[in-house]
């Protein structure tokens, strides 16, 4: 369990860009938040300049149709939140209370590595509590047709193991592992990003989505390969963005997992449905506390140089 003490940001960063859906411009704001508060969704802008607080977890979901969408849509929802908490959860940041004046969270580049990056220029901070984790104490397994998703009970900390297969030579199957800790996350997934097949633009259009989709946030294929003229950042992106994808559903647990995920062909519904699995069974996971491994006076303030989340840059 690397990292006993929970953490939240030293200050306020602010990110702006377009929804990936709707195609509005959005603001947001992240701020440090109180311990065991978790990360919270705080929507604004709404009619009659009402705000609308939503605590970013399983049963909260709305809907998982090529986002995870969180809240009511009638009264107030915030869509495509699995890029930021991703980061959030990647870098091992615990509470934060995310202020958002639209109905997404901006697609920025298509990847977590604009929020990342606004992370790390205000730094991050110890609190004054231990961690708290979800430990899977026997497997839960969803599937639908071929596709499945399991957490298993795993004594090393969170392993995804996240496999996808398309009927296509320009993915095919691939397969990612990764454990979750701040150095791999930042390596090997955040950078990767959104995908999308050139095909189904005119369907998604009439359907309400990808409005705001273009070549600088989505990794657009045609029959031949990679549209983009920059091509992949990663041989592997598409399982590596699904990875991504992964880590920032399964933070809508609540607290850090102590498992390890698999996954074939899933997507945001499996993800979120293997969560709702897991809570739905409560002699599948116990809530345990980090033991204090730091005297208390450490706790507080910066973070050690052994702790800080420095980018990796081999």
């Amino acid at each position: 369990m690397a990292g006993y003490w929970q953490v939240t940001l030293r200050d306020c960063a602010e990110l702006s860009g377009v929804g990936v859906h709707s195609g509005s411009p959005v603001r947001i704001v992240l701020h440090p938040a109180e311990v065991d508060t978790g990360f919270s969704f705080l929507r604004t802008g709404l009619e009659s300049g009402r705000e609308r607080l939503i605590k970013a977890s399983h049963g909260a979901v709305s809907a998982t149709e090529l986002c995870t969408i969180i809240g009511d849509p009638s009264t107030g929802s915030i869509a495509t939140i699995e890029h930021l908490l991703a980061a959030l959860a990647g870098l091992g940041v615990d509470n934060v209370l995310v202020e958002i004046d639209g109905p997404e969270v901006p697609i920025m580049d298509g990847s977590a590595a604009p929020f990342v990056a606004a992370i790390d220029a205000v730094g991050l901070v110890r609190q004054d509590a231990t961690k708290r984790f979800i430990k899977v104490l026997k497997p839960v397994r969803v599937e639908n047709g071929r596709a499945f998703a399991e957490l298993r009970p795993f004594a090393r900390g969170f392993r995804l193991e996240v496999e996808i297969d398309f009927d296509t030579p320009v993915i095919g199957r691939q397969k990612k592992v990764l454990d979750l800790e701040p150095g791999t996350f930042r390596k090997d997934v955040s950078r990767a990003r959104t995908f999308g097949f050139m095909r189904d633009v005119e369907r998604l259009w009439k359907a309400g989505f990808a409005l705001g989709a273009s070549l600088e946030n989505t990794v657009a294929l045609g029959d031949d390969g990679v549209i983009n003229d920059e091509g992949l950042r990663y041989a592997d992106e598409f399982v590596r963005h699904k990875t991504l994808d992964a880590v920032g559903d399964l933070a809508l647990a609540g607290s850090p997992l102590l498992a390890r995920y698999r996954s074939y062909c899933g997507g945001h519904r499996m993800n979120v449905a293997v969560l709702k699995a897991l809570f739905a069974d409560r002699s599948a996971y116990e809530v345990i506390e980090a033991p204090r491994r730091e005297p208390v006076h450490a706790a507080a303030g910066s973070l050690a140089p052994a702790y800080a989340f420095a980018p990796d840059l081999t």
